[in-house]
């Protein structure tokens, strides 16, 4: 995997960090970098924990399944993108009422923000990448965004969150088919 196509599925699952970041934002009466530090931090933590989780699951099972894993990465990363399309064109603001940072609350969204990360690290098994920089780049960006998303949204309000979800799903489903096409095509 080129470090290209790892930028690209680093903002696709960024994503909805950026989206609840956004809310985050938009929930704070005043811009606090104190704020928008501590959510990148757990977005981004959360980012690059997952994907290390999914790729250590992955690793028991990727011998079983090499015949086939283009298939399976293709499916997964489809599968979340589709499914953050479809969150994009939900309006729901519930994340946006609430300007808390209570450890309790962060780590809740934090963990449903990155679900799809943990599916991601599972296709890099099969792709046999190299998961520590690749984690650690995931878990970057997500922290730029997440910091980006506060700021953002404190500034504009939820404009933004529907488009990015939109954009990082057509991210995802683009490398999956990407994937797809230079296994069954060597292209």
């Amino acid at each position: 995997m080129s470090l290209f196509e790892l930028f690209l599925i680093s903002i696709g699952v960024s994503m909805d960090a950026f989206a609840v970041a956004i809310c985050k934002g938009l929930s704070l009466p005043k811009m606090s970098w104190k704020h928008a530090l501590v959510v990148g931090l757990y977005f981004g933590g959360f980012q690059s924990i997952m994907p290390f989780l999914g790729f250590l699951l992955g690793s028991q099972f990727k011998d079983a399944i090499v015949s086939f894993d283009h298939w399976v990465a293709f499916i997964l990363l489809g599968c979340i993108g589709l499914n953050m399309i479809k969150e994009s064109f939900s309006h729901e603001l519930d994340d946006c009422e609430d300007p808390s940072l209570h450890p309790g609350q962060m780590l809740l969204l934090a963990l449903a923000t990155s679900i799809d990360a943990l599916a991601l690290g599972v296709t890099f098994a099969f792709l046999q990448v190299k998961i520590v920089p690749a984690v650690s780049f995931i878990g970057l960006t997500a922290f730029f965004f997440s910091v980006l998303g506060v700021k953002a949204g404190n500034m504009f309000g939820a404009k933004y969150k529907s488009k990015a979800e939109f954009a990082g799903g057509l991210i995802l489903i683009f490398m999956g088919g990407e994937i797809l096409i230079d296994q069954l095509f060597g292209i």
